[in-house]
This record gives structure tokens, sequence and C-alpha cells, in this order.
């Protein structure tokens, strides 16, 4: 029989994020995972289609992680990185992390999650404009339907309606770039590289008219998944860094999703040649086992904070958990975990089958776009395929179909009415033919559901 107690005990006492607080619904309750599933409180068991939530690379249950934790608690269970002081292990894990990155970086900083990490590069790249005698320049572009976090500060920078109504988001000084997605926004009889081209010179001219001496950095995801799963279009990232290379603005690629081999390599840096100044990880870092996540700066960008910190005496930021030995010891064990059984290049040899199978539900009458890289894909749903026309509202088309992959056995994300799919990357091919068998069932009964109620 379902355990009703902590159902219930959760709408007693729990706000869950991203839910509908007034027509609350008792929540699936997890109590145990296993590999690429996890198991309920009745004992049913389902394929976690989403990572958990884009992180839980290695699946779940992975020993080798559960016992670098329970060796380093007993060891050093926590120690701060302040002052002249700082854990061996975090130490460890900068170096490593230094010798992984795509691009030569300098340093890293550590913090908790990916919210954090983008607010912290934030601070950093206000700091070290005023280093560099540049305070004026001190505005940040992200675009929209990105996803940066929810904090005030990289609250803003994402680029979705729901993060900001009535919170009073963005702050002033963020401003939003072209959502680069051709489906949705490329013009009749424009390329792809034509749309890409477009959206570069607005991006030029959105500069240009700020006053390039006011707009400080861009913050783009290779791949942007939270927002859609929304690859970027042929030529896009090159012809965007020719643009802010003119004005001189730095680029800050934000991996927390991306990263440790969800597009087919270590970095999606590495997939679109992205080039940053600043990178952010988190999620897959520790398999999303304990909470951490880095942001990695440029040697220009140390040097710059090293003069401001003189001039003040100090580099006057830190927090408790920054780098925490625990999280730290879990995150080393993950990337040696990864290095030794080749995580990257199975994912990588994996992702043809899985975005075949998602592109073969292009056909379904449910299907606008099936679209992806690597191991993450999504299939965006709508009410009229031939007119790209989206259903209204948005939302409970997808809703209803998430709800029937997890009568499947099937956990998914419904972003809007687009499916998202981010298996761990452990999963094995006949796992990725059950997923998505299971997928096709819930489209299939969507597809039902929604012709009954005249919505197709």
């Amino acid at each position: 029989m379902r355990n009703e107690s902590a159902a219930s005990r959760d709408l007693a006492y729990q706000v869950r994020g991203y839910s509908d607080l007034k027509g609350r619904r008792e929540p699936l309750v997890i109590v145990r995972g296993d590999g690429i599933h996890v198991i309920d409180q009745d004992g049913k068991s389902y394929i976690e289609g989403l990572a958990g939530l884009w992180c839980t690379a290695l699946g779940f249950g992975e020993e080798r992680l559960a016992e670098a934790a329970d060796k380093q608690m007993r060891r050093l269970p926590n120690y701060h990185g302040f002052g002249n002081v700082v854990p061996e292990i975090t130490v460890d894990l900068a170096e490593k992390l230094i010798g992984l990155a795509p691009v030569p970086m300098s340093k890293v900083l550590f913090t908790n999650s990916g919210s954090e990490a983008n607010d912290l590069a934030i601070k950093l790249i206000w700091y070290v404009n005023n280093a560099l005698g540049r305070p004026r320049k001190k505005k940040l572009v992200s675009r929209l339907k990105g996803y940066h976090g929810v904090t005030v500060a990289s609250g803003s920078l994402t680029g979705l309606p729901h993060i900001h109504a009535d919170f009073d988001l963005p702050m002033a000084g963020v401003l939003h770039a072209d959502c680069p997605h051709y489906y949705h926004y490329g013009e009749d009889g424009e390329s792809e590289e034509d749309f890409a081209t477009r959206c570069a010179e607005n991006l030029d001219k959105l500069i240009v008219g700020e006053g390039p001496d006011t707009v400080a950095a861009f913050f783009a995801e290779p791949v942007m998944c939270a927002g859609g799963v929304i690859p970027p279009p042929a030529t896009y990232f090159e012809k965007v860094q020719e643009v802010l290379a003119k004005h001189d603005v730095m680029l800050v690629a934000d991996e927390v999703i991306c990263g440790f081999g969800r597009t087919g390599n270590m970095w999606g840096s590495q997939t679109y040649g992205l080039k940053p100044d600043m990178m952010v990880t988190g999620k897959a870092l520790s398999s999303g086992y304990l909470p951490i996540s880095a942001l990695m700066v440029s040697e220009p960008i140390y040097e710059a904070m090293v003069l401001e910190s003189e001039k003040l005496g100090l580099f006057g930021h830190g927090s408790t958990y920054a780098g925490h030995p625990v999280a730290a010891a879990v995150a080393l064990e993950t990337i040696a975990i990864f290095e030794e059984r080749d995580i990257v290049g199975k994912a990588r040899d994996l992702a043809p089958a899985f975005q075949e199978a998602l592109a073969g539900f292009a056909d379904h009458p449910l299907v606008g776009e099936a679209r992806g890289v690597g191991l993450v894909g999504g299939l965006e749903l709508v009410k009229d395929k031939e007119k790209r026309e989206v259903f209204d509202p948005i939302g409970p088309v997808g809703a209803y179909c998430k709800d029937r992959a997890q009568d499947h056995g099937l956990l998914i994300r419904a972003i809007g009415d687009v499916i998202a799919v981010c298996p761990p990357l452990v999963i094995e091919g006949p796992e990725v033919a059950e997923l998505f068998a299971r997928l096709g069932r819930a489209l299939d009964d969507t597809a039902a559901w929604a012709a009954d109620e005249g919505l197709i």
C-alpha cells in the first residue's frame, strides 16, 4: 500500500520547487536508487530518464562514491578555505579540474550549486572591471530561454518568464539576446547558418546600442537544456564569439548540465568550439551525490583579481561550504571513475543510437521537432506540425505526457510542452531502447487524450 505518511507530510511541511502551490498533488515518494532506476515507496521501479535533475551521470548506488564520502567523513568531515588554511582534498580537486579544462584556465573557486557559481562569476566580472579601470563595463548579456540559476543574480540571467514573474527580476543591468532556436525563430527561406548570422548581428546591435564600454560579459550554455533542450544552430558560436572579441566582452560558458560528457565530449565547449574566459561546472561533477560546483577563471582574470585584492588588502569573498572536503572527495572519485571507465567515450559511442531513437519520434503526430546531441534530447509537442503551432496554453499537454510516462515506468521532465530526456551516462543500449519504448507509449496515450479533448 502506498506510504501516505511521507506524501501527506510533504504537503504539510515542505514547499517543492516548480510546483503548483495551490493545486499541489501528493508527490511520488522515491526511496531507493539502483543504476539507471529509482524505486518508489510501493516498490515500483522507474527508468530515471532525466538523471535525477540532469546530474546523476554515474547512476544510483555507485559504491565507490559512497566509500569516498565515508572515508573523507571519518578523516576530515569539514573544514574551510578561508585565509591561510585549506583542506588538502580541495587542493587535489582544484588541480584536477584545471587539468581537465577545455581551454587554459588558471584558478578554481568552489561553490555549492550552479546558481551560486554563476552568481560568483557576476561578482568577479564586476570586480575585475573595477580593477582594470572600467567601472562602467558592468552589464551582462544572456539569452532568452537560457538557464543559469535561481538566485537574484543568476535568476536574472535566466531567460524564462516563470523565473522572473513577481520576483522583481531581472535586476538592472541584465540584458537578454535572441533565443537561437531555428525551429521557432528561423524565417521562411532562411538557412540555419543565415539564422546564426542574424542572431550574431542582433547581439552586435544590442552591445553597440548599450555602449560596448558598458557591456562586460555574455553567459551561454553550449546547449540550452532547461530552456527546452535547444542545441545551437550551425556556425552560431563561431559568429557570436567574433562579436564578443570585437567589443572585448567576456564569455562565460555555463557547463553545469553540458559538462562531463553529456554532449559527447568532456565539455560542451569542446563540442561547439567555445573558448570561454570563465567556465562554470556542477551537477555531474559529483554525479549529483553531494552539492558542489566550481567556477574556473583564466589567467588574465586572476591577474586582475590580484590587483584589486592588493588595493583592498584582501579578496573579500568566501563561503562556509565552498570546496567542502566530503563533496570534494566525492567529486574526485567521480572524475576517477569517468577516466577509468571511459564514461565520456562510452557515451559518445552510444549517442548515435540514442539520437536515432529520438529522431524516430519526428513523425509522431504530436511531435513538432525532435532535437538533441550526445545523450540529451527533447521532443517538442505541438498542436499543428505543419504550421509549427504550439498549444495554448503551453504546459498541460506536456504535463499529461509526463504523467503517462510515469505510469509506464519512466521519469522524464516536461519543460512546458517539451519532453526532456537526459539519462545517466551509464545507460546501456538495450536500456536506451526500453526508455524510448516507454516514452513512445506515453506519447501515444497523450495523442489519444489530446484528440478526445479536441486539442488536436
